[in-house]
């Protein structure tokens, strides 16, 4: 199989799974590539995404050879393609019914009432509508993702659950659990990891913080990141009264993290339905943290399960966000049980290679004019509920 994965530029949530599928290409005599249509961001460079990520062979910089890399897509077995808004990159794809699988976050994320714009169904029927009876697959990045596209009727049969899937790490449960407790001198150690913008809201945390001072909760609160609202929060948590509680960390590189991860007992991710995925999700729970979720962002509802393996909250009503945190303060073995449920999650399930081997058995299924697999649940599972 000669595949190729077309998006704006590979990172650390991306390199995982594009090893696995070069891994599954190669050995079965096949050829993979990634394409890269642009360079990354330098704010994401400033926050660490290119550090110690090496390129390999199979990355193809499109802005250096522009010939080459759309004939590696147009003449490619399948190309999975997302990430990018410029859809000429898959146009003599589209024309002749040649195989895309097409990775979308939503459509809508600042709101569904958007659909009804005439010039946006439009659009909408140009990219999408018109493939759906063509040999056109949607891989859902985020919970959220299967309903907008129905709202356009696109993919009707045809959406599958995906995400984004960064590294996995095999870790021995009870190492780290506890490794948690060595060293926070029986504080309670919370962690939230995120660019300090209006609609990851930073000041839900601080929310938390400040009903735990309230509680009496020996604790300590780690905030990771920079940003906009980053001055806004430091006066934020002296007017609740929590400086003493609550470090902020500025920005650290994405294996920094993963360290601060490892150390949490909890992780609040507090982004609301902008944030399409929220690869902090899968990282944290990698991790073993109790974690509470907005369950608007896209990765929560598809990784979590409220109450075994983590917690959902309402991101509009922060004092739900609070209780838990205060349940999970009060009850030790919870936060454990939680951690270790939460970590199982990803690795029997929401990891690299069980997203690239299943992705990879529906590619083959579909060339082949087989059935494509039925997945009960995790990564190729069809999403039907439409959140």
């Amino acid at each position: 199989m000669r595949l190729v994965f077309v998006s704006n530029y590979i990172n650390h949530h991306q390199m995982p799974v594009s090893l696995e599928l070069a891994r599954l290409c190669g050995l079965h005599g096949g050829d993979y590539a990634f394409v890269q249509t642009e360079p990354m961001e330098q704010e994401r460079v400033a926050m660490g995404w290119g550090d110690d990520l090496e390129k390999p062979e199979f990355v193809r910089d499109y802005w250096e050879d522009e010939k080459g890399c759309q004939e590696i897509i147009d003449r490619a077995d399948a190309v999975i393609f997302g990430g990018c808004e410029e859809e000429r990159y898959m146009r003599t794809r589209l024309e002749t019914g040649a195989p895309v699988w097409r990775y979308s976050e939503p459509l809508y994320k600042t709101g569904r009432y958007k659909w009804v714009s005439p010039r946006g169904l439009i659009k909408k029927y140009h990219d999408h509508t018109r493939y759906r009876k063509s040999r056109v697959y949607l891989l859902c990045a985020g919970a959220y993702v299967a309903g907008d596209f129905r709202l356009v009727g696109a993919y009707g049969g045809k959406r599958f659950r995906y995400g984004y899937f960064p590294a996995f790490r095999q870790q021995d449960t009870e190492t780290l659990m506890a490794d948690k407790d060595h060293g926070c001198d029986g504080k309670l150690r919370l962690l939230w990891a995120a660019r300090m913008i209006d609609w990851k809201h930073p000041e839900t945390a601080l929310h938390v913080a400040a009903a735990l001072r309230k509680r009496g909760v020996d604790f300590r609160l780690d905030m990771i990141g920079g940003g906009a609202m980053a001055g806004q929060m430091r006066e934020l948590a002296g007017a609740l009264g929590v400086t003493e509680q609550v470090a902020f960390m500025g920005y650290r590189n994405p294996e920094e993290t993963r360290r601060y991860m490892e150390k949490a007992h909890i992780f609040l991710a507090t982004s609301d339905r902008q944030e399409g995925w929220g690869a902090v999700v899968n990282e944290a729970m990698n991790s073993g943290c109790a974690l509470i979720a907005g369950e608007g962002m896209g990765a929560a509802p598809y990784l979590i399960r409220h109450g075994k393996n983590g917690y959902l909250f309402n991101h509009r009503q922060p004092g739900q966000a609070a209780e838990l945190a205060a349940r999970l303060a009060g009850d030790t073995g919870l936060c454990r049980r939680l951690g270790t449920a939460a970590y199982e999650t990803v690795r029997t399930l929401w990891n690299p290679r069980v997203a690239a081997e299943r992705l990879y058995a529906c590619i083959e299924a579909e060339l082949k004019g087989e059935e494509i697999p039925v997945y009960e649940e995790g990564p190729l599972s069809r999403d039907t509920v439409c959140l």
